[in-house]
């Protein structure tokens, strides 16, 4: 392979050697398979694309110190794909044979994944998509389940800053009882516009209210907020909220910091008493938030005062990027270890 900048990688695609894939057929899962091409045979009438039975997953593999390869939590990753499949009635992958297929990509591109000084790291997106092919509405009998993997560069190019956000009345990304709490397609598609204006508009990604009310915190973007005040982490509970394991893991580790964690509902107006605030994924793990603009009612909330990361993000990001790269203990069994 051509030399790469591992210093200079944006968050994007990069073509790698291989992709793995599991094709299900007459009820059932079959064996792993290997592939270089980068495209799929489809049927023109297949349930993906007319009725979006689709869901896909992103994690990371990094490189410690060490020299040794770590992925993060594959077994949440795994258990939240299920659950989108019991969600669009898609067959389910086992754990086991999701952790088979993440392995297995990884070896074979092994060589892609960056070196430790440079702070990037190799990502896996797995995919599993209805490739059966219905004219009525209804599930497929055949699908595909498939792993590639793209070297990315550290989220922050600028650093770690804190950035503005804007809230958007005008759009709802998911519905109350709808698809929100599982990662398919059709929930970003959904955020696509509102995305642009306020990336038009000079913010980092929009901010959503509840779609019923229009009161209460939803998410920021395609990640999940947090606030922080009186050492407690605070994040919302809703029904059209995707359960980010990046903020899972935030809880468990603000815990384990001494902090009280709660997850309730968040009132607009709330926004105005956190001394903290942050959206949480994969791909950032923490975006620190400068301040949160409500266009329609004129009001500006202001969170970081200084235009500075809290010190308590910072404790955040710092001690869950250490465990990803190997620097600090796993207690929490989080990091598989490729032999």
């Amino acid at each position: 392979m051509k030399e790469i900048d591992w210093s200079n990688l944006s968050f994007g695609y990069m073509k790698t050697d291989y992709n793995v894939r599991i094709y299900y057929r007459n009820n059932a899962w079959g064996e792993l398979e290997v592939s270089s091409e980068e495209t799929i045979p489809l049927h023109i009438a297949a349930t993906s694309l007319h009725y979006g039975q689709e869901a896909f997953e992103g994690l990371k593999a990094f490189r410690g110190k060490d020299g040794k390869v770590r992925i993060f939590r594959l077994e949440e990753n795994a258990a939240r794909l299920q659950s989108t499949c019991r969600g669009i009635m898609m067959p389910e992958l086992s754990t086991e044979r999701f952790r088979e297929a993440a392995l297995r990509v990884v070896e074979l591109n092994k060589h892609f994944v960056p070196p430790y000084e440079s702070g990037a790291s190799l990502y896996l997106r797995p995919l599993l998509i209805g490739t059966g092919a219905q004219v009525g509405v209804k599930p497929a009998d055949e699908y595909l389940f498939l792993i590639f993997v793209t070297p990315v560069g550290p989220y922050f190019k600028g650093g770690f800053a804190a950035t503005p956000y804007v809230i958007t009345r005008k759009y709802d990304r998911a519905a109350p009882l709808g698809t929100g709490t599982y990662k398919v397609g059709g929930n970003y598609a959904a955020s696509l516009r509102a995305s642009h204006e306020a990336h038009v508009g000079g913010y980092s990604a929009e901010f959503y209210l509840d779609a019923k009310e229009k009161k209460y915190i939803d998410e920021c973007g395609a990640a999940n907020f947090f606030g922080i005040k009186d050492n407690t982490y605070i994040t919302p509970l809703s029904t059209s909220i995707l359960p980010s394991i990046t903020n899972k893991s935030l809880m468990q580790l603000a815990e384990d910091l001494g902090m009280k964690v709660e997850r309730r509902p968040i009132a607009e107006a709330e926004l105005s008493t956190f001394e903290e605030a942050g959206a949480c994924g994969t791909a950032a793990v923490i975006s620190p938030i400068e301040r949160i603009d409500d266009p329609e009612n004129g009001h500006s909330y202001v969170i970081a005062k200084d235009g500075k990361p809290g010190a308590t993000c910072l404790k955040l990001y710092n001690k869950l990027r250490a465990i990803q790269y190997g620097d600090e203990p796993d207690t929490h069994g989080w990091v598989t270890i490729l032999e």
